[in-house]
């Protein structure tokens, strides 16, 4: 083994021990090409810092995607506003910039079946993660399921502190299912957020029928008093388009006759 082989072999002990992946992968290729051009020293140590940093951030970014647990990826590039005229493209970009989660501000998606609320709430909340926010994506169903469980084993408390932790809470699909004994606890969990942090919300139903949801006009009045008061409402009127997508594919199998 050469000397230089054996500083570099040290090099990479002292990132693993320092806990620095990203230089450690990448020190002898950015090595080889300071040596190849002549670079001086600090853009040498420059580049490796830059690795580094971006060895970081991208592995920050794979640990909040996981966190999320979204069911799969979409973006606002790939959202069809033609088909919604009257969804203004404009707020929805506005909103995918990230500055209602620091005003902690709510959305409200409604609107029919296959219009594509979730892509929308999905898609906000892959800009999110990207600009740093930690996000999480769960249905109104487990969301009240959840903590109905949690309330019996004592555990409650914890697990609204542990939503706390995410900067955005995407509630999708209030409304499919009523919710049972768990519809109280997800009026609590608002509750408990307001304020605290942001939400975004899918939902097939307009705000006059929550109570079917609930199942007490009280409590709704009361969950609609604090979600409204500092949020973003868009409507959802158009056909759905897995329909669309289902007729298309009808006429291209039709027999031409």
């Amino acid at each position: 083994m050469t000397g230089s082989e054996a500083q570099e072999g040290l090099v990479e002990l002292y990132c693993r021990e320092i806990k620095l992946p990203g230089l450690r992968g990448s020190f002898r290729a950015t090595l080889r090409e300071s040596e190849a051009t002549g670079q001086p020293y600090l853009s040498f140590l420059l580049a490796c810092l830059a690795q580094e940093a971006e060895s970081r951030r991208h592995s920050a970014l794979e640990n909040r995607l996981r966190q999320a647990r979204f069911p799969w990826v979409k973006n606002l590039s790939d959202f069809d506003f033609g088909l919604l005229p009257s969804l203004a493209k404009p707020k929805v970009l506005a909103l995918g910039e990230g500055t209602f989660i620091k005003a902690r501000e709510n959305v409200v998606c409604v609107g029919p079946t296959g219009t594509g609320k979730s892509h929308i709430a999905i898609a906000i909340g892959i800009n999110a993660l990207q600009s740093g926010y930690r996000v999480r994506f769960v249905s109104a169903m487990q969301l009240s399921q959840e903590p109905l469980q949690a309330r019996s084993e004592g555990r409650l408390p914890r697990i609204l502190r542990g939503y706390d932790r995410f900067d955005l809470v995407i509630i999708h699909e209030l409304g499919y299912l009523g919710l049972g004994p768990g519809g109280p606890l997800l009026f609590q969990f608002c509750a408990h957020r307001y304020e605290r942090g942001s939400v975004v919300i899918t939902t097939n139903l307009e705000f006059s029928r929550w109570a079917e949801v609930f199942g007490d006009p009280t409590l709704t009045c009361a969950l609609l008093d604090r979600l409204t008061h500092r949020s973003h409402i868009m409507l959802f009127n158009g056909e759905s388009y897995r329909f669309r997508e289902s007729q298309r594919r009808l006429k291209e199998e039709a027999p031409i006759t």
